[in-house]
Order: structure tokens, then sequence, then C-alpha cells
């Protein structure tokens, strides 16, 4: 482990396997910081695209199958199908307009214990994605913008 993991920071993007990825370390627990991402209530305040507005209490995530409903900032309500959940470790959700099915991509966040804390890492995963609309936007998404929501978990974590 280096000196400097606390500093380290990946960004990824792969036009051959269709994903998007950043990943930080967070001085922070994973526990906390997951609880953070597994409860779709918090999820506006760490959102770094600010595109979520709100997400009713009481839908914290537990499973693979779950699904919770978010409000997006363009009026868009969209019902997201939990597709892989490890407590604690790894969260996946797959979005979809509500009443409808997914379309194909795939939300992951991934936290895995370093020496300095928490590596956690975003990815966006448009490889199944079926509509033109979002392998554009897949085509266009930075990891820059994965990473600012792992800033903004950061800095929510740190203060925990």
């Amino acid at each position: 482990m280096s000196e400097n993991t606390q500093n380290e920071k990946h960004l990824s993007k792969s036009l051959e396997d269709s994903t998007v990825s950043a990943s930080a370390v967070v001085q922070a627990p994973a526990e906390v910081i997951f609880e953070l991402v597994a409860d779709p209530a918090k999820q506006p305040s760490w959102d770094g695209n600010d595109n979520l507005s709100n997400a009713d209490q009481g839908q914290r995530v537990h499973a693979v199958g779950d699904v919770f409903v978010m409000n997006n900032t363009s009026g868009k309500i969209k019902h997201n199908r939990v597709v892989a959940f490890e407590e604690g470790r790894t969260i996946a959700w797959a979005p979809a307009d509500a009443g409808e099915e997914p379309t194909g991509h795939v939300w992951r966040w991934d936290f895995e214990r370093v020496q300095d804390g928490t590596r956690v890492t975003h990815s966006y995963d448009y490889s199944q994605q079926s509509h033109p609309g979002r392998v554009d936007y897949g085509k266009r998404l930075q990891p820059e913008a994965l990473l600012a929501s792992i800033e903004r978990l950061k800095a929510l974590a740190e203060k925990s």
C-alpha cells in the first residue's frame, strides 16, 4: 500500500466494454459511506450530476430485487431495480422510467476497505443498453462526473 493511498484517484472510460468508472479513497468506514448510497432519500445530497431531486424516506435498499423510486430534477420519476447487493460492499441498480422495464444501463458502487479508509468505486455500465439515447449518454459521460459524486460522498462521510 502506498503512503499516498488516501490521495489516489482512478478514472477510467472504455468504449470497448461500455463502462465509465472512477474511484477514490474516503477516510471513513465502508458502512458509513454505504449507508449514504443505500438510502435513496440521502442520494440527492451527494449526487455530483445534480440530477436527483428527492426520494421518499423508508426505501433503504436491503437486497437484490428491491425497487426504489427517485424523482429527478427534470421531473421524471425513476424506478430503480437493485441488480447487485452485498451489505457494506456492493450496490447496483438499473433505472427505468415509471411503469417501464430498465433499458440496460446500471449504476454501481463498490466499497473496499484499505489501510487509509475505504476505496469507493462508482461505475456506469451501458453495455446492455437498448435505448440509443442512453448509449449516446454513456459515450459522452466522463469519469470526472462520477468522481464528483464520490467527492461529495467523501465530504459527507468524513464529517460523520
